[in-house]
This record gives structure tokens, sequence and C-alpha cells, in this order.
């Protein structure tokens, strides 16, 4: 415990130094993390685009993937860059204001893309069990102030992580083993009493992720019985094609989540440096899978992708 004339020293700068353990292979792991990186900008934007500027795609659903996209790119934009310069150039140094930024754009975006998720599992939910009514219940001023929402929800609910963060002294090591900045992962190196961050950081985690997974397993259970009632095995088998690619990114978000909370909370024999591998697995995977999931198994966004790509080959 550091004496209280020590808190007056409050570290402002930290260094972050990628996988702690694995330093000798950066190199070599910067590899896929910039192959991700690449991937998802290029796939994020090129879906946005053909999403803006065709017509047909101007639906509910897609609307919902622009903005999923949207929050992808800002999630790669945020960490990757800085865990890059980490691993190239060993530039690991950022200001406690510049860990506080990424911190909230990091959890924010993160619990954006939850909200999106769940809104894309209400139009699945509303397009299948109730589609006479689906053009009504999903107007474009109804997905507009849906969009509003999963904002203000983000912004809201993280918000206080910021002063929560900055209100604690760091007098103990300014060296972080990680590559971005995580709320807990720094306020463990706070000199001072954390339990409001673990309080508040598990309750936002049970107000809105969690929430969100409950009530999308809710939505889906109830679409399966709906798609169980259907009369042919053709209406059957078009209805879950629908919902492929959703159920897709959906476990590409939360599988990777949920192991990495098991592991950190049971798996203390595992080396720090597979904890951080797969806290950046969490970081990776959706941006860079989402859209390569929805261009594979959603025919009318393939055949723009398609027709894009080699009008403007020509």
């Amino acid at each position: 415990m550091a004496s209280p004339n020590h808190t007056s020293s409050s570290h402002t700068v930290f260094i972050l130094v990628g996988i702690p353990g694995l330093e000798a292979q950066h190199l070599w792991i910067s590899i896929p993390f910039c192959f991700s990186y690449l991937v998802a900008i290029l796939g994020n934007s090129l879906l946005i685009f053909v999403i803006i500027n065709e017509r047909s795609l101007h639906e509910p659903m897609y609307l919902f993937l622009s903005m999923l996209a949207g929050t992808d790119l800002i999630l790669s934009n945020t960490a990757l860059p800085k865990a890059l310069a980490i691993f190239w150039f060993q530039t690991g140094e950022i200001s406690l204001d510049g860990c506080v930024t990424q911190i909230f754009f990091i959890h924010s975006t993160f619990i954006a893309e939850s909200g999106i998720l769940l809104a894309m599992a209400f139009d699945r939910y509303v397009a299948i069990c109730d589609p006479l009514r689906y053009a009504t219940v999903l107007s474009r001023r109804t997905i507009v102030y849906v969009g509003l929402a999963v904002i203000m929800r983000s912004f809201c609910v993280i918000l206080p992580d910021v002063f929560l963060v900055k209100r604690l002294p760091f007098c103990h090591s300014r060296v972080l083993p990680h590559t971005y900045c995580e709320h807990m992962a720094v306020a463990k190196f706070a000199c001072a009493d954390i339990r409001v961050n673990v309080w508040y950081g598990l309750s936002v985690l049970l107000s809105t992720v969690v929430l969100d997974a409950l009530l999308i397993l809710i939505s889906y259970i109830l679409i399966l019985r709906a798609v169980f009632h259907l009369p042919s095995q053709r209406a059957r088998s078009k209805a879950l094609g629908t919902c492929g690619s959703h159920l897709g990114v959906i476990s590409m978000f939360y599988l990777p989540g949920i192991f990495t909370i098991i592991t950190q909370r049971f798996g203390h024999h595992v080396p720090l440096h597979t904890h951080i591998l797969l806290a950046n697995i969490c970081m990776l995977a959706p941006p860079m899978l989402n859209p390569i999931i929805y261009g594979v198994k959603t025919k009318q966004i393939r055949d723009r992708v398609v027709n894009f790509l080699f009008s403007w080959g020509k």
C-alpha cells in the first residue's frame, strides 16, 4: 500500500508494453493485427459506401448494418493503430488523457455495437413474426430514433468512467501490460480504493451488454417458434436464411467476450500474455469478420459489391 505522501506524485504518462512476455515476437504478432486492421477498414468502408449509394439497400436491416460498420470503424481506429505503433516502433507511451480517451471510445463503441445487434434482432423479429406491420413499425423515423438511443446510451453510461479514472492517483508502476487502455486494467494500477470503479463497471456490463444478450436470446426464441409454425419447408428455410448473417455476427461479438471473461475469472494459471491476446481478439474479430459475414451470406450486398468492384476496375 502506497503511503499517503506519494499520492501527490500521480503519474500522467503510462507505457503500454504490448503483449507482455512476447516482446521478441511483436513483429510477427503485428502481421495478423495489421491484416485484420486493413480488412476491417476496407471491408466496413466498402459496406457503408455500397449501402449509402444503392437505393435498394435503404431498408431497416441494411441501415442498421451500416451503423454496425460505422461502430466497427471507430473501434478499429481507436485501438489498433496504437497497438501497431507498439509492435513496430516500441512507442508505447500514452498520456493519462489519451488513455482515458481510449477507454471512452473503446467501451462506448462496444456498448453501441451491442445495442445495434439488439436492434437488428428486433428487425428480424418483426420481419418474421409480424411481416404485415414491418414497414410501419420500422419506419425511417423509428430507425433514426433507435440510432440516437444507441448513441446516447453508450455515451451516458461510459462518460462516468472518464471521471472515475481521472480522479484516481497513480503512484505505482506506470507500465501497463496491454496494447490499449482498458478501464479496470488501468484502475488496478491506482494507489486508491477502486471499489466504485469495480461496481460501476459491473453494473454497466449487466445493464447493457448482458441485458442486450438476454433480449436477443428471447427474440430468437420467439423467431424460432414462429418459423417452425410456417406451413412449408421452403418458407422455414427462407426465414432462417435471413437470420444467418445476424447470428454469425452475434457469435463473433459475444463468444470471444464470454470466453475472455471465463478465462479471467477461472483461469488463474493462464499466462498473462494469453489474457491480453484474448482481449485483443475481442477487438479484432468483430470489425474484421462482420463485413465478410454479411458480404458472403447476403446476396443483395454480395451482388452490389461485385458490381461495384468490376465497374471500378474498368
